[in-house]
């Protein structure tokens, strides 16, 4: 009975939806919140605006609340890569990151991809999880590609087969 009140009374989990150029300015925020260097609203406008482009969003409260994360790719010919992946710090171990990949993934398969790849930073253990889960493995090392003040990092490139 206490487990039926507390489902009625908690938030609805995030929907996963396709994104529109109309959420540029969100991405753009969100981007800066999550990375070093944030791209432009016009940036992410000109992306999505872009047939390669695929990109998904998830929006708090059941579909209903703002955007709190995102995953953004570019497709070629049958091959993609995932650009970009970013989830608000309070969204984070909710499963969301892991609902909004699979997503995608599933979408890039439907349209034809067959390979994706991306990279990531070697310290970032949290995406690094994420994407031994969904599947990537690493098959390439770019040394000292990610510039920060305590140090340079690797970039691990990472890649996964779809559709067989």
């Amino acid at each position: 009975m206490i487990g039926r009140i507390l489902r009625f009374f908690r938030r609805p989990e995030a929907a996963i939806l396709d994104a529109r150029p109309g959420d540029a300015a969100a991405l753009a925020a969100l981007h800066r919140v999550s990375f070093r260097h944030g791209w432009s609203e016009s940036e992410f406008e000109r992306l999505l605006s872009d047939r390669a482009a695929v990109a998904h969003v998830a929006r708090a409260n059941g579909g209903r609340g703002p955007i709190v994360g995102f995953v953004l790719s570019h497709r070629v010919d049958h091959e993609a890569e995932i650009l970009l992946v970013a989830l608000a710090p309070g969204e984070r171990g909710k499963g969301t990151a892991t609902r909004i990949l699979a997503k995608h993934l599933s979408r890039l398969a439907a349209a034809g991809v067959s390979r994706v790849f991306l990279e990531v930073d070697e310290g970032n253990a949290a995406a690094r999880k994420l994407y031994a889960r969904a599947g990537f493995s690493e098959v390439g090392r770019r040394k000292g590609y990610y510039r920060k003040p305590e140090g340079d990092a690797a970039a691990l490139i990472l890649a996964r087969n779809l559709n067989g």
